[in-house]
């Protein structure tokens, strides 16, 4: 059938989301990053708390409650509050999910609205489930290689009272080192594959495996910037958690809006490619 005279042409801007998601993770285009780009994130990530403080106080409320909670866990379950304490700060981009609609809004010159920011995981429910699901396992794994890095440390689950202190006692060093080095394997993982992987869900008809590909190439093909970006959220937010996890009401919400932007600014489209 002969395409009408009357009937406009299909635009290559309209068809970009379609190939993005037919062309699959490997088609993507990423950007250059230079050094200096996170603290640029950072920056922006502010800008938007600023624009929007109602919607970030909101989630960074949350997350400081979250963090009252952690230490409920610890009083009753040490072995696992390390696991779940670095699995919180890695998995942020999709607890961030809320931040991230806002600043999509802000973007296009919108006002953000909190109900809406609440409702952005309606848009692609099955896709960010199935990543969800990935993070949610990842998470399991990492608790029960903590639990085995207890038992083979000290001969059975000790009695620390509630005591990080305890815990990380220099006469416990055998542990840290063992506990670190798990960590540090699966903290790197989910960072990899989570770094851009929610925001890029939220923006694009791509499916979880896509976006998860596309997060651990980004890794994979610019590991100094990534690693220098994970170790900045790291501290803003480890430094925020001191205070009674008081500082996660605000720096919560920066990274949340930052995360975005460092999205936008690595992953480019299938037409760039």
């Amino acid at each position: 059938m002969t395409r009408s005279s009357s009937e406009p042409a299909a635009s290559p801007v309209a068809d970009a989301p379609a190939a993005e998601a037919e062309r699959g993770a490997f088609s993507l285009a990423l950007r250059p990053l230079r050094f200096a780009d996170p603290l640029q994130w950072l920056a922006l990530g502010w800008r938007d708390f600023r624009r929007c403080p109602g919607i970030g106080l909101f989630y960074g409320g949350c997350f400081m409650a979250m963090g009252w909670l952690l230490m409920v866990v610890f009083q009753h379950a040490p072995a696992y509050v390390l696991a779940l304490s670095a699995g919180f700060l890695l998995t942020g981009p999709f607890l961030c999910l809320g931040l991230y609609q806002a600043s999509r809004h802000l973007e296009r010159g919108e006002k953000p609205d909190l109900g809406d920011s609440l409702l952005a995981w309606d848009q692609r429910t099955g896709t960010l489930a199935i990543f969800g699901f990935v993070l949610l396992v990842l998470e399991m794994l990492w608790g029960r290689a903590s639990l085995i890095v207890f038992a083979v440390s000290f001969d059975g689950m000790p009695d620390f009272k509630g005591s990080l202190l305890a815990l990380l006692d220099p006469e416990n060093l055998q542990f840290i080192i063992a506990y670190l080095l798990v960590g540090g394997l699966f903290a790197g993982l989910i960072f990899a594959v989570s770094v851009v992987s929610i925001p890029m869900i939220l923006d694009r008809p791509v499916d979880a495996i896509t976006a998860g590909l596309t997060s651990l190439r980004l890794f994979l093909t610019q590991p100094l910037v990534l690693v220098w970006w994970g170790a900045l959220i790291t501290a803003i937010v480890v430094l925020a958690m001191l205070p009674w996890f008081a500082g996660l009401l605000v720096a919560g919400p920066v990274v949340g809006h930052a995360s975005w932007h460092a999205y936008k600014a690595a992953v480019g489209s299938a037409v760039d490619a």
